[in-house]
């Protein structure tokens, strides 16, 4: 103490300025290590979780269909034979040539599905630590004719996966489709649409008809998805490359001011769900130096902040979360992007 006071004024002012970093920075370093304490916490309880996933490849059974194993196949997977189709149907197209040929592309780029399966599993142990009730499901993986608007169906217990929309954003078989779909036909994507799907069905459909309504369900669709996957980074949850997440991030607090300006957030106008929500080439803000650089589905980010920030500075659960309505989490989120 005699130290202190024998300062002058400056030296007094740079020894509490110094201290008060050092305070601040152990203070920062105590919430960090806590916060990470709590977090491998968690998840050393999910890792607990009993989960199995053993993917059966369908893509390779029709691959290798005859007249004489036809009818066990049927059998196995009657959701995949339509009875309206004769079995010569099923039998000419697995000979088709194209068809040869994409399960000759799909066995290329998934001579097994290890990776992927461990994965699952993983994500299936978090789905299931938030959400008892869910059960692990039945994981088929088949070949769609590229359908890739169902890249992924998920119905009850049942996960169905279209590798032929997961060869590669390059591949020829992609040819004349919109490089913002493409961009995620990467095999890297599977388990974070995966995750979508679960989280998409857990929230429901939207029934709120307003632009706040539809932020918001989007929003908490990528907060269970971020729950979900706490070893993906947040461009892959979003689907975004670094480049676009970055982009999003610096520009939040100006795409906040936009809709707030134009008094977008109770317009019910179904435009602005194309323009800011749906996938696209970019969201169209109608201002020329922005629309070359926005990357699409800004809205799904500025609903993701808004959930995030009612979960921070409200004491609720998931279950309560799914209930509550957009203008209750808006208006007690606190939300304030940073300038």
């Amino acid at each position: 103490m005699a130290f202190y006071k024998g300062m002058n004024y400056l030296h007094r002012y740079y020894y509490l300025r110094m201290n008060s970093v050092k305070f601040f920075k152990f203070i920062l370093v105590f919430y960090f290590l806590f916060s990470c304490g709590n977090e491998s916490k968690v998840e050393k309880e999910i890792a607990k979780i009993p989960v199995s996933i053993e993917t059966e490849r369908f893509d390779q059974l029709f691959a290798e269909l005859t007249t004489e194993n036809l009818p066990e196949l049927k059998e196995n997977y009657p959701f995949l034979f339509s009875e309206k189709y004769a079995d010569s149907i099923w039998i000419n197209r697995s000979k088709d040539t194209i068809q040869q040929e994409v399960n000759k592309e799909v066995t290329k780029i998934f001579p097994d599905f290890s990776e992927e399966e461990q994965q699952l599993r993983s994500l299936v142990q978090h789905v299931r630590y938030y959400f008892p009730e869910i059960k692990e499901p039945r994981v088929v993986t088949i070949t769609s004719d590229v359908d890739y608007r169902n890249k992924i169906v998920l119905s009850k217990e049942l996960l169905i996966i279209a590798l032929d929309t997961y060869l590669g954003k390059d591949h020829h078989f992609y040819e004349g489709i919109q490089k913002y779909l493409k961009r995620n036909f990467i095999k890297e994507q599977i388990v974070p649409d995966v995750a979508g799907m679960y989280a998409k069905n857990l929230v429901g459909p939207i029934r709120d008809r307003t632009f706040l309504g539809n932020l918001i369900s989007f929003g908490k669709e990528l907060y269970l998805k971020d729950l979900f996957l706490p070893d993906f980074d947040d461009a892959q949850k979003l689907g975004y490359t670094q480049e676009q997440y970055q982009w999003v991030e610096i520009n939040e607090e100006q795409i906040w001011r936009y809709f707030v300006d134009r008094q977008l957030l109770y317009s019910t106008d179904s435009d602005l769900m194309p323009r800011f929500l749906y996938p696209g080439p970019f969201s169209k803000f109608y201002l020329e130096e922005i629309d070359k650089e926005a990357p699409d589905r800004v809205g799904q980010y500025i609903g993701w902040r808004i959930v995030m920030s009612y979960m921070k500075n409200n004491n609720v659960s998931l279950r309560q979360l799914l209930l509550a309505d957009a203008e209750t989490i808006f208006n007690n989120s606190k939300y304030k992007p940073a300038r």
